[in-house]
Protein backbone atom coordinates (compact mmCIF):
# COMPACT_ATOMS: atom_id res chain seq x y z
CA UNK A 1 0.00 0.00 0.00
CA UNK A 2 1.41 3.50 -0.94
CA UNK A 3 0.16 5.48 1.25
CA UNK A 4 -0.43 4.68 5.25
CA UNK A 5 -3.23 3.04 6.42
CA UNK A 6 -3.90 5.57 8.98
CA UNK A 7 -3.49 8.28 6.29
CA UNK A 8 -6.02 6.73 4.42
CA UNK A 9 -8.48 5.90 7.57
CA UNK A 10 -7.77 10.18 8.36
CA UNK A 11 -8.05 11.47 4.64
CA UNK A 12 -11.56 9.44 3.91
CA UNK A 13 -13.27 11.51 6.60
CA UNK A 14 -13.46 14.50 3.86
CA UNK A 15 -16.18 12.44 2.48
CA UNK A 16 -18.35 12.75 5.84
CA UNK A 17 -21.90 14.27 5.98
CA UNK A 18 -20.25 16.38 8.70
CA UNK A 19 -17.09 17.93 6.48
CA UNK A 20 -19.58 18.66 3.69
CA UNK A 21 -21.57 20.68 5.37
CA UNK A 22 -18.59 22.38 6.51
CA UNK A 23 -17.60 23.35 3.58
CA UNK A 24 -21.05 24.38 2.38
CA UNK A 25 -20.44 27.19 5.22
CA UNK A 26 -16.61 28.01 3.53
CA UNK A 27 -15.05 26.18 6.63
CA UNK A 28 -12.32 24.69 4.88
CA UNK A 29 -10.13 24.25 8.12
CA UNK A 30 -10.46 20.84 8.86
CA UNK A 31 -9.26 19.80 5.09
CA UNK A 32 -5.99 21.91 5.85
CA UNK A 33 -5.12 20.46 8.88
CA UNK A 34 -5.57 17.63 7.31
CA UNK A 35 -2.80 18.59 4.82
CA UNK A 36 -0.55 20.10 7.47
CA UNK A 37 -0.20 16.60 9.43
CA UNK A 38 0.81 15.24 6.35
CA UNK A 39 3.35 17.21 5.07
CA UNK A 40 1.12 17.85 2.15
CA UNK A 41 -0.01 21.79 2.55
CA UNK A 42 3.29 22.62 0.55
CA UNK A 43 2.67 19.73 -2.22
CA UNK A 44 -0.90 21.06 -2.69
CA UNK A 45 -0.09 25.37 -2.09
CA UNK A 46 -2.00 26.67 -5.14
CA UNK A 47 -4.40 23.92 -5.61
CA UNK A 48 -8.26 24.13 -5.76
CA UNK A 49 -10.00 22.09 -2.96
CA UNK A 50 -11.63 20.45 -5.94
CA UNK A 51 -8.61 18.98 -7.21
CA UNK A 52 -7.47 17.73 -3.48
CA UNK A 53 -11.06 15.81 -3.34
CA UNK A 54 -11.01 14.10 -6.33
CA UNK A 55 -7.24 12.89 -6.21
CA UNK A 56 -8.41 11.90 -2.33
CA UNK A 57 -11.16 9.68 -3.79
CA UNK A 58 -8.82 8.05 -6.31
CA UNK A 59 -6.40 7.25 -3.79
CA UNK A 60 -9.09 5.62 -1.28
CA UNK A 61 -10.72 3.48 -4.26
CA UNK A 62 -7.05 2.00 -4.91
CA UNK A 63 -6.00 1.91 -1.74
CA UNK A 64 -8.23 2.12 1.04
CA UNK A 65 -11.67 0.76 -0.38
CA UNK A 66 -13.88 1.84 2.80
CA UNK A 67 -17.57 1.53 2.66
CA UNK A 68 -18.54 5.14 1.35
CA UNK A 69 -16.06 4.49 -1.65
CA UNK A 70 -17.80 1.76 -2.46
CA UNK A 71 -21.27 2.85 -1.69
CA UNK A 72 -20.30 5.56 -4.11
CA UNK A 73 -19.27 3.27 -6.95
CA UNK A 74 -22.39 0.75 -6.73
CA UNK A 75 -24.32 4.28 -6.80
CA UNK A 76 -22.42 5.60 -9.62
CA UNK A 77 -21.86 2.13 -11.83
CA UNK A 78 -25.40 0.58 -10.87
CA UNK A 79 -28.02 2.34 -9.16
CA UNK A 80 -28.40 5.68 -11.36
CA UNK A 81 -29.38 4.13 -14.33
CA UNK A 82 -32.53 2.85 -12.42
CA UNK A 83 -33.39 5.75 -11.66
CA UNK A 84 -33.56 7.52 -15.26
CA UNK A 85 -37.52 6.92 -15.72
CA UNK A 86 -38.48 9.13 -12.64
CA UNK A 87 -40.00 6.72 -10.97
CA UNK A 88 -37.77 5.05 -8.75
CA UNK A 89 -36.19 6.56 -5.74
CA UNK A 90 -32.81 5.43 -4.00
CA UNK A 91 -32.70 5.91 -0.36
CA UNK A 92 -29.26 5.94 1.86
CA UNK A 93 -28.65 4.55 5.19
CA UNK A 94 -32.62 3.89 6.02
CA UNK A 95 -33.76 2.95 9.17
CA UNK A 96 -35.90 0.31 9.76
CA UNK A 97 -35.90 -0.47 13.84
CA UNK A 98 -33.33 -3.29 13.91
CA UNK A 99 -31.47 -2.23 11.20
CA UNK A 100 -30.07 0.39 8.78
CA UNK A 101 -29.72 -0.17 5.17
CA UNK A 102 -26.75 0.82 3.52
CA UNK A 103 -29.02 1.77 0.38
CA UNK A 104 -32.67 1.13 -0.65
CA UNK A 105 -34.28 1.40 -4.06
CA UNK A 106 -38.05 1.56 -4.48
CA UNK A 107 -39.17 1.56 -8.37
CA UNK A 108 -41.73 -1.64 -9.37
CA UNK A 109 -40.01 -3.70 -6.19
CA UNK A 110 -38.15 -2.73 -2.87
CA UNK A 111 -34.43 -3.96 -2.91
CA UNK A 112 -32.05 -3.54 0.09
CA UNK A 113 -28.97 -3.52 -0.35
CA UNK A 114 -26.16 -3.82 2.60
CA UNK A 115 -22.29 -3.50 1.84
CA UNK A 116 -19.43 -5.47 3.21
CA UNK A 117 -16.09 -4.34 2.82
CA UNK A 118 -12.99 -6.10 3.49
CA UNK A 119 -12.64 -4.24 6.54
CA UNK A 120 -15.94 -5.07 8.19
CA UNK A 121 -16.79 -7.99 10.04
CA UNK A 122 -19.71 -10.23 9.50
CA UNK A 123 -20.85 -10.86 12.85
CA UNK A 124 -24.37 -8.50 12.32
CA UNK A 125 -25.56 -9.71 9.07
CA UNK A 126 -27.63 -12.54 9.88
CA UNK A 127 -29.51 -10.48 11.80
CA UNK A 128 -29.26 -7.54 9.27
CA UNK A 129 -30.80 -9.72 6.74
CA UNK A 130 -33.51 -11.02 8.90
CA UNK A 131 -35.10 -7.35 9.42
CA UNK A 132 -34.72 -6.60 5.52
CA UNK A 133 -36.58 -9.92 4.09
CA UNK A 134 -39.16 -8.91 6.50
CA UNK A 135 -40.11 -5.93 4.24
CA UNK A 136 -37.98 -5.66 0.96
CA UNK A 137 -38.73 -7.84 -2.12
CA UNK A 138 -35.22 -8.21 -3.04
CA UNK A 139 -32.00 -8.42 -0.29
CA UNK A 140 -28.66 -7.97 -1.88
CA UNK A 141 -24.92 -7.90 -0.07
CA UNK A 142 -22.33 -6.44 -1.95
CA UNK A 143 -18.99 -8.06 -1.35
CA UNK A 144 -15.45 -7.79 -2.37
CA UNK A 145 -14.92 -11.32 -5.03
CA UNK A 146 -12.16 -12.85 -2.64
CA UNK A 147 -15.06 -12.83 -0.23
CA UNK A 148 -18.04 -14.12 -2.34
CA UNK A 149 -17.79 -18.01 -1.31
CA UNK A 150 -17.72 -17.14 2.75
CA UNK A 151 -20.99 -14.99 2.21
CA UNK A 152 -22.78 -17.56 -0.37
CA UNK A 153 -23.67 -19.38 3.29
CA UNK A 154 -26.10 -17.06 3.87
CA UNK A 155 -29.89 -17.40 3.31
CA UNK A 156 -30.13 -18.90 -0.27
CA UNK A 157 -33.10 -16.28 -1.14
CA UNK A 158 -30.53 -13.36 -0.62
CA UNK A 159 -28.54 -12.04 -3.22
CA UNK A 160 -24.53 -11.69 -3.58
CA UNK A 161 -22.53 -8.97 -5.84
CA UNK A 162 -19.21 -9.32 -5.95
CA UNK A 163 -17.11 -6.13 -6.63
CA UNK A 164 -13.36 -6.39 -8.28
CA UNK A 165 -9.88 -4.62 -5.89
CA UNK A 166 -10.74 -1.41 -8.01
CA UNK A 167 -14.20 -1.68 -8.11
CA UNK A 168 -14.43 -1.89 -11.96
CA UNK A 169 -16.49 -4.38 -12.20
CA UNK A 170 -19.75 -5.24 -10.46
CA UNK A 171 -21.46 -8.84 -10.77
CA UNK A 172 -24.10 -10.61 -9.71
CA UNK A 173 -22.85 -13.87 -8.48
CA UNK A 174 -26.21 -15.04 -7.05
CA UNK A 175 -29.83 -13.58 -7.61
CA UNK A 176 -32.25 -12.72 -4.92
CA UNK A 177 -35.43 -14.79 -4.41
CA UNK A 178 -38.44 -12.40 -4.79
CA UNK A 179 -40.89 -11.98 -1.54
CA UNK A 180 -43.66 -9.87 -0.92
CA UNK A 181 -44.27 -10.54 2.79
CA UNK A 182 -44.31 -7.83 5.11
CA UNK A 183 -44.06 -8.07 8.46
CA UNK A 184 -46.80 -5.15 9.98
CA UNK A 185 -44.20 -4.46 12.98
CA UNK A 186 -41.27 -3.25 10.88
CA UNK A 187 -43.47 -1.75 7.89
CA UNK A 188 -45.12 0.59 10.98
CA UNK A 189 -42.00 1.58 12.28
CA UNK A 190 -41.02 2.81 8.85
CA UNK A 191 -43.95 4.47 7.54
CA UNK A 192 -44.68 7.83 8.85
CA UNK A 193 -47.78 8.81 10.90
CA UNK A 194 -49.70 10.79 7.21
CA UNK A 195 -48.11 7.40 5.31
CA UNK A 196 -50.14 4.44 7.50
CA UNK A 197 -52.85 6.98 7.44
CA UNK A 198 -53.12 7.75 3.48
CA UNK A 199 -52.57 3.67 3.18
CA UNK A 200 -55.52 2.77 5.23
CA UNK A 201 -57.78 5.78 3.67
CA UNK A 202 -56.58 4.62 0.31
CA UNK A 203 -57.55 0.64 0.91
CA UNK A 204 -60.87 1.16 3.35
CA UNK A 205 -61.77 4.31 1.27
CA UNK A 206 -62.48 5.96 4.83
CA UNK A 207 -60.86 6.33 8.25
CA UNK A 208 -62.39 4.92 11.54
CA UNK A 209 -62.70 7.54 14.26
CA UNK A 210 -59.63 8.11 15.22
CA UNK A 211 -57.34 10.31 17.38
CA UNK A 212 -53.64 11.00 18.42
CA UNK A 213 -53.70 8.52 21.61
CA UNK A 214 -54.92 5.06 19.04
CA UNK A 215 -54.06 6.24 15.45
CA UNK A 216 -51.12 4.56 15.47
CA UNK A 217 -52.85 0.86 16.75
CA UNK A 218 -56.30 1.19 15.06
CA UNK A 219 -54.60 2.04 11.11
CA UNK A 220 -52.10 -1.06 12.43
CA UNK A 221 -54.82 -3.31 13.07
CA UNK A 222 -56.38 -2.32 9.87
CA UNK A 223 -53.01 -2.35 7.64
CA UNK A 224 -52.34 -5.74 8.73
CA UNK A 225 -55.79 -6.96 6.87
CA UNK A 226 -54.65 -6.09 3.76
CA UNK A 227 -53.67 -8.43 1.15
CA UNK A 228 -49.52 -8.70 0.83
CA UNK A 229 -49.41 -7.59 -2.64
CA UNK A 230 -51.91 -4.83 -2.15
CA UNK A 231 -49.96 -3.65 1.24
CA UNK A 232 -46.47 -4.14 -1.26
CA UNK A 233 -47.86 -1.97 -3.94
CA UNK A 234 -48.77 0.78 -1.20
CA UNK A 235 -45.57 0.66 0.76
CA UNK A 236 -43.40 1.50 -2.37
CA UNK A 237 -45.80 4.23 -3.51
CA UNK A 238 -45.58 5.84 -0.30
CA UNK A 239 -41.73 5.55 -0.40
CA UNK A 240 -41.55 6.73 -3.71
CA UNK A 241 -43.71 10.17 -2.43
CA UNK A 242 -41.04 10.89 0.30
CA UNK A 243 -39.01 14.18 -0.66
CA UNK A 244 -35.81 12.46 -1.96
CA UNK A 245 -33.59 14.50 -3.98
CA UNK A 246 -32.44 11.75 -6.79
CA UNK A 247 -29.91 14.21 -9.14
CA UNK A 248 -26.75 13.20 -9.16
CA UNK A 249 -23.66 13.96 -10.71
CA UNK A 250 -22.88 12.23 -13.89
CA UNK A 251 -19.33 11.20 -14.58
CA UNK A 252 -18.23 14.68 -13.94
CA UNK A 253 -17.86 15.26 -9.78
CA UNK A 254 -19.85 11.30 -9.34
CA UNK A 255 -17.13 11.54 -6.36
CA UNK A 256 -19.46 12.90 -4.29
CA UNK A 257 -22.92 11.24 -5.04
CA UNK A 258 -22.74 9.01 -2.12
CA UNK A 259 -22.47 11.78 0.38
CA UNK A 260 -24.90 14.16 -1.33
CA UNK A 261 -27.56 11.58 -1.36
CA UNK A 262 -27.14 10.94 2.39
CA UNK A 263 -27.31 14.91 3.32
CA UNK A 264 -30.44 14.82 0.68
CA UNK A 265 -28.80 17.78 -1.25
CA UNK A 266 -31.50 19.75 -4.17
CA UNK A 267 -29.40 20.16 -6.91
CA UNK A 268 -28.50 24.31 -6.36
CA UNK A 269 -26.53 22.49 -2.92
CA UNK A 270 -25.36 20.47 -5.17
CA UNK A 271 -23.91 23.03 -7.36
CA UNK A 272 -22.99 25.19 -4.73
CA UNK A 273 -20.38 22.60 -2.73
CA UNK A 274 -18.75 22.18 -6.59
CA UNK A 275 -18.12 25.84 -6.84
CA UNK A 276 -17.10 26.44 -3.04
CA UNK A 277 -14.37 23.70 -3.77
CA UNK A 278 -13.77 24.98 -7.37
CA UNK A 279 -12.76 28.80 -6.30
CA UNK A 280 -11.65 28.37 -3.69
CA UNK A 281 -7.28 27.24 -3.31
CA UNK A 282 -5.10 26.29 -0.74
CA UNK A 283 -2.82 28.94 0.66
Amino acid sequence: MSTDINQLRDLSTLFTRSEILRLLKNDFGSVDKKLIRYDLIDKRRGSTYLKIFKEEYRKLQKNYQNEYVVKNEFLNQKLIKEIGNRHSVIFNEMRLGGATADLAIFNGVSKVFEIKTILDKEYRLSKQLEVYKKIFNEVYVIVPQENVLQYMKYDSNVAIISYDSEMTEFRVEREAIKNIDIDIDVLMNVLHSKEYLNITYDYYDELPEINAFNQFEVCKSLISKIPYEKLNYSFIEAMKNRKVYNSFFNKVNNEFNQVCLSLNLKEEQRKDLINKLKTHKVC
